[in-house]
């Protein structure tokens, strides 16, 4: 099994450099089985039916990754929360839930983007479950495709003006969120994004491995070869 995780990119078109940095790592990593997205993979996301020449460039960047055999799976993150079956269709994709249990490295690993660990940002976790409801997910569905991106950058800004006045440890993992998540899925190893610490931790004799962010200088993936699991950073430009 030659697999990488990868999160955290936000891709958009601001930041043509992870684009092309993303377009190198499927060229160049063309013996991979498997490429699991946790989340985030892009800065928003306003709907399958987004027809921008952007968003087209990664679905067939993700459509030819996936047309040579290698399995890709994606987790929606807080930022693309609205990806959906017809984007999972167009690129060949699974897309997966928010935890999934899957054998990684020789044993069973929960997979998340992050988010729902960050338990001590209660305002966060309010929007949260505002933003994934059915019927608020509905009605922003219905609204013209213009409009919806003009709501996506009005939600982005107010996250970032959010975030400035947040204290760095309320956005990262709550330790005991974490503890629950390990007893309730039975396994000793988690793997997610979304805090952009990457790091690999060890909690009560299991391990959480946490992904990277893509940035204008660095790229973040976990490789796994067979049971080996490395925590890699890479320069993009």
């Amino acid at each position: 099994m030659h697999r990488l995780f990868i999160s955290d990119l936000h891709l958009s078109e601001e930041t043509p450099e992870i684009e092309s940095a993303l377009k190198r790592l499927l060229e160049n990593e063309r013996d991979l089985d498997s490429l699991v997205i946790l989340g985030d993979f892009f800065e928003a996301w306003v709907g399958d039916d987004d027809d921008s020449d952007f968003v087209n460039r990664i679905r067939a960047q993700l459509a030819a990754c996936s047309g040579r055999g290698c399995e890709l799976m994606i987790a929606r993150g807080n930022r693309d929360f609205m990806l959906g079956d017809q984007f999972a269709e167009d690129t060949g994709a699974t897309l997966l839930g928010d935890e999934t249990v899957m054998d990684v490295g020789g044993q069973p690993a929960l997979l998340l983007h992050g988010d729902t660990l960050c338990t001590d940002d209660v305002d966060y976790q309010q929007f949260r479950r505002l933003v994934h409801d059915a019927a608020w997910q509905a009605d922003m569905m219905a609204k013209p495709l213009d409009e919806r991106r003009e709501l996506a950058r009005q939600l982005r800004a107010m996250s970032i003006d959010a975030a400035s006045n947040k204290a760095e440890d309320i956005m990262d993992v709550n330790q005991e969120a974490v503890r629950e998540r390990f007893a309730a899925n039975g396994v000793q190893r988690m793997i997610h994004g979304h805090t952009h610490r990457p790091n690999r931790h060890i909690v009560d004799q299991a391990e959480r491995i946490v992904l990277g962010d893509w940035t204008a200088d660095r790229g973040w993936c976990l490789r796994e070869c067979d049971d080996q699991l490395t925590l890699e950073s890479f320069a993009i430009s």
